[in-house]
């Protein structure tokens, strides 16, 4: 998500973005409250109708371009409601890749070990790879239509020289953008240095096209097909849908997320922003949060969100629906929340063991899920908040959870060993983990410092 001296940014915007405006709900979004952004228009501008768009690259297998040369097109601009499920862009993007399976690995007698295992103490995280060539932030890896790996992020115009489909500016923290992997993970390289996602029409907008803050991608793919994709715009969540995981629909906003005062309407009790030490002026703009970098779950055609709720304490809650009726079909989980976070933000001047125990006090967020036997595990970011003379937040390390029960819409735990990977304050980026399972071998991704992200394996003790 950044190169060198952008790590400062990050720090900034990657938890808590805020700002005012309209949306589905009276609320919009704030992740650092103290700062000033613009709002989400109502309904998109209309824009010309003929409208540019780049020449496809010929396969998804071949080496990036550099450059992607607009050509005219002369297909209407249709702008959907809200209350439509998300359909396909009229005009593809991108050529779909072709089709291809994933490749198994040669058996091996050896046996693996899984997240159950590391729950119960009998397997370990180990470094691996130290930097695999993705920008710092949040990766989605999953196994592609073509048979590679395709790992989706954020990035941007300074981060890692991102421009929208017709060669514009894209501002931190940017667009979502795709990185493959021919050799099974251990190294990605970009799709191609532009937007994935097309934009509605010409120029791309902030709002209808979300081309600015398209924050921490997740992705899953239900028993149809389909392809699903959240990702936070300021805070609220946002959904699109896609055939082919290159070409994606117009979003749709997943209703209730975003912050808000109290003015505006009721929130629950998880839901409700409490105080924290050394906050800057401002941080108390608004009363209720349920939103921040989401998580996806999606299980035959069923799926499931999941959203930060509430700050100090922090809270994982989700919202779940069928991938048919998109965003305006997901309804909050009946068990909300899934569980807490520490119930205070401990010693003020605590640091690195003694503060472990609150790692999570503020914000829990950023969640990948997925299934081990009968029960589901999940990593998050935990989120302290900032320390004595900070400008925001910057005490994040990771965290994992599981299911108490087979039900994904029920009681969580927390593993007894919080926070993973190191003490308190950890790398920006940590917590924004990628869990992935290839050929029996469980794999982390994470940040490894403050410009690198990395691979960890699950080791046998």
């Amino acid at each position: 998500m950044l190169g060198a001296g952008v790590c400062a940014a990050l720090v900034l915007l990657a938890i808590l973005v805020s700002t005012q405006g309209a949306g589905p709900q009276a609320q919009v979004v704030a992740l650092l409250p103290w700062l000033t952004v613009s709002p989400r228009p109502a309904t998109p501008t209309r824009r010309p109708t003929a409208t540019p768009s780049p020449t496809p690259s010929p396969t998804i297998t071949q080496t990036p371009t550099n450059t992607l040369t607009p050509t005219p097109s002369s297909s209407p601009t249709v702008t959907p409601t809200n209350s439509q499920t998300p359909t396909p862009t009229h005009t593809p993007l991108w050529p779909s890749p072709v089709a291809a399976t994933w490749v198994p690995a040669t058996p091996s007698a050896l046996t693996y070990p899984t997240l159950a295992d590391f729950w119960t103490g009998r397997a370990v995280w180990r470094l691996e790879l130290a930097n695999v060539g993705l920008p710092i932030g949040e990766s989605e890896t999953l196994i592609g239509p073509d048979g590679q790996l395709w790992s989706y992020l954020h990035a941007s115009t300074d981060s890692r020289g991102i421009h929208d489909q017709f060669g514009a500016y894209v501002p931190f923290p940017g667009c979502v953008t795709l990185w493959l992997s021919q050799d099974r993970g251990r190294s990605f390289h970009l799709f191609n240095p532009h937007c994935l996602i097309a934009c509605r029409d010409f120029p791309c907008a902030d709002g209808p096209d979300d081309i600015d803050v398209q924050q921490y991608p997740r992705v899953a793919r239900s028993d149809s097909g389909t392809w699903v994709m959240v990702y936070e715009w300021r805070g609220q969540e946002y959904l699109r849908t896609s055939v082919d995981g290159l070409n994606w629909s117009f979003s749709q906003y997943v209703p209730g997320t975003g912050v808000w005062h109290l003015t505006d309407g009721p929130c629950a009790s998880y839901q409700l922003i409490g105080s924290r030490p050394f906050s800057p002026p401002g941080s108390y703009d608004y009363n209720c949060l349920s939103g921040a970098p989401p998580g996806l779950y999606v299980a035959g055609e069923q799926m499931w969100v999941f959203v930060g709720m509430g700050q100090s304490p922090g809270h994982m809650g989700c919202y779940t629906g069928l991938v048919s009726d998109g965003a305006k079909g997901l309804r909050p989980c009946s068990a909300n929340p899934l569980f807490t976070g520490a119930d205070s933000y401990g010693p003020l001047n605590a640091t690195g063991p003694a503060a472990n125990p609150f790692f999570d006090f503020q914000t829990i967020s950023a969640a990948d899920v997925i299934k081990v036997g009968d029960r589901y595990y999940m990593t998050y970011e935990g989120v302290r908040g900032p320390d004595a003379g900070a400008a925001g937040d910057i005490q994040f390390n990771l965290g994992f959870a599981r299911s108490v029960g087979p039900q994904i819409d029920g009681a969580w735990e927390k593993y007894p060993g919080n926070p993973v990977l190191g003490d308190v304050p950890g790398n920006v980026g940590l917590g924004h983990a990628d869990l992935l399972v290839l050929d029996g071998v469980t794999y982390l991704y994470t940040a490894t410092s403050d410009q690198t992200r990395g691979r960890y394996v699950l080791k046998w003790k």
